[in-house]
């Protein structure tokens, strides 16, 4: 059973973030812990506020996971300042021998800004080098490398400019960018894999970054090709969004049981 450690905020409604991410990682057989970084208040609808979690009481959920179950990998979400990023870094450190994937969570499905620009950089310079998998959609990537992302050719140069920042490997999402299909590249220093899936036109998308990392971490064995890791992550998403009961107004959950 793959231990898995979630660093990431609360969403009440159940789509997205540490719910979203307890699902996935529960339906894929892993076992899910938590260590939560925010208090958010929202619906299908978007999120009307925010309540930070103090940074020693982060660490101290961390630390109570890690020693005593112990994390095979550490998946990170919404961090929110500048001081969060710096302590999730250190708590990584402490998870040694884990796999991580960091979903550098920038904006909210409805629009709602989750992380301030002054922490961009420390994303950069903190969680970036410590990520096994990181996994930007075409927005973040653009935030981050500076690049922009708007086909798939600018998709692989903003992929290789983040190894090049430290990354193990990338996993550039293509759901923004326009297209009959959605495209995503995994890049990493040996090579790169193109995964390809046509177009679902729903609204009921809520969570799916959430739940496409949380995936990969809980489907990511030591010694095994990462890019097998990633296709079945990504199967089990595009099942979640076909399924997805259509519940709320807005940008919809997915079904993350649909498997089962």
């Amino acid at each position: 059973m793959q231990r898995v450690l979630i660093i990431a905020g609360s969403d009440p409604s159940g789509g997205a973030g540490i719910q979203a991410d307890i699902k996935a990682v529960t339906c894929l057989g892993g076992y899910a812990m938590t260590a939560i970084t925010a208090l958010t208040v929202q619906n299908t609808l978007g999120v009307t506020d925010v309540f930070p979690v103090p940074e020693a009481i982060i660490t101290a959920q961390g630390r109570a996971c890690l020693s005593d179950i112990g994390a095979d990998a550490v998946k990170t979400g919404m961090l929110g300042t500048v001081s969060v990023v710096e302590t999730v870094a250190a708590l990584m450190d402490e998870a040694q021998g884990a796999f991580k994937v960091v979903d550098p969570v920038m904006v909210a499905k409805g629009g709602h800004a989750l992380l301030p620009d002054e922490a961009v950089s420390a994303i950069r310079s903190q969680l970036i080098p410590r990520a096994g998998l990181l996994t930007p959609n075409a927005p973040e990537a653009e935030v981050l490398t500076g690049i922009k992302v708007v086909d798939e050719a600018s998709q692989r140069r903003a992929g290789e400019a983040l190894l090049k920042m430290g990354a193990g490997a990338v996993l550039m999402k293509g759901g923004h960018i326009d297209g009959v299909e959605v495209v995503d590249w995994l890049l990493m220093p040996e090579g790169e894999t193109r995964f390809s899936n046509p177009r679902i036109e729903t609204l009921h998308t809520h969570g799916t970054g959430c739940t496409l990392a949380s995936a990969c971490a809980a489907l990511w064995r030591k010694g095994l090709p990462l890019e097998a890791s990633v296709s079945e992550a990504r199967d089990y998403v595009l099942g979640a969004i076909v399924n997805a009961p259509g519940l709320g107004g807005g940008h919809g959950p997915l079904k993350h049981n649909w498997g089962i």
